[in-house]
């Protein structure tokens, strides 16, 4: 008895390319895949194809890049591939129930969380700023509310003291191809158990907005430090010296005593530049200014006085 599974695939960045990747490696049939439409990209602005639709031609599967799935037309194009299971990453396009209700198997979807904690567009920037040790990655069976479906598979993974939003995202992403093809497997031997999440433990993980870019020097140094690990690398944490915006890509919360007001920068050299907050203070060890590329935050402070002076 054959037991591959014909798997439609629909994500767009590169978050969702290892699992796509895996399910193209294994016994299971790409049948087709969506991604979003070619956006402006670039100084140029020139339509630029998605990773998901670069690696979709590149295996020869066909690719689909409707612009919503609300059309009427839409099942019937899925159904031409006749899909027993869409596996979905990072679509980023809203399924309607017409869609999720056609495969036999349903629709599968890699979040990157600990569900019921942190549904939602954000789940990663989220728990790093909330100061989550841990986090993780589910593989859950979609439904019309938003991450709301049971869970089939998780796997918890460490939050590091210093890690950025994207270097933990990339490793979810290889942690949810790992789990996406043991997934499938059960589906079609029949043995997956989906287990329903606790709508009391939710939490919301909203967008990232740009706004949320700009510090407060009066939040104390441990939130903004998980702040600008979890803005890194969109949109990136951000301050203003002097009418310059400085953009601020690495620091580390340092013990200070000063009744300097916060955002006074305390000291500036080869350890970096301290910045006095509402609790301790900050060092900024990487920085860029607009135009320029990112540097150490030391090589900025040897080109210029700094020391007594207030980041707003």
């Amino acid at each position: 008895m054959d037991q591959s599974l014909a798997v439609a695939f629909a994500g767009t960045p590169d978050f969702a390319l290892p699992a796509l990747d895996a399910i193209a490696a294994s016994h299971h049939r790409l049948t087709v895949i969506y991604t979003q439409p070619d956006r402006p990209a670039g100084r140029g602005q020139r339509l630029a194809a998605s990773p998901v639709k670069e690696r979709g031609l590149a295996l020869g599967v066909p690719v689909r890049q409707p612009q919503s799935l609300r059309d009427a037309a839409a099942p019937a194009v899925l159904a031409a591939f006749a899909p027993d299971v869409m596996v979905v990453v990072a679509y980023g396009l809203l399924l309607p129930p017409a869609i999720l209700e056609l495969p036999r198997h349903g629709c599968l979807n890699i979040h990157a969380s600990l569900l019921p904690r942190w549904r939602g567009a954000a789940p990663v920037a989220r728990a790093i700023m909330a100061g989550d040790p841990v986090t993780g990655v589910c593989i859950m069976r979609m439904e019309a509310g938003l991450d709301t479906g049971p869970v089939m598979l998780r796997q918890e993974v460490p939050i590091g003291a210093r890690e950025t939003a994207g270097e933990l995202q990339a490793r979810l992403a290889e942690e949810g191809a790992r789990l996406i093809v043991p997934a499938l497997d059960a589906l079609a031997e029949g043995t997956a158990v989906f287990e329903s999440q606790d709508p009391s433990h939710a939490t919301y993980a909203h967008k990232l907005e740009k706004s949320e870019a700009r510090l407060s020097w009066r939040e104390p140094a441990r939130v903004l430090e998980r702040r600008i690990r979890a803005l890194n690398p969109w949109p990136v944490a951000e301050t203003t010296l002097d009418s310059a915006q400085l953009r601020i890509f690495e620091a580390d919360v340092v013990a200070a005593q000063s009744d300097s007001v916060p955002g006074t920068i305390l000291h500036a050299g080869a350890d970096g530049i301290v910045v006095m907050t509402a609790e301790q203070a900050l060092a900024i060890r990487r920085l860029q200014l607009p135009g320029r590329r990112a540097v150490p935050a030391a090589d900025f402070a040897n080109a210029r006085r700094l020391v007594g002076q207030v980041l707003t």
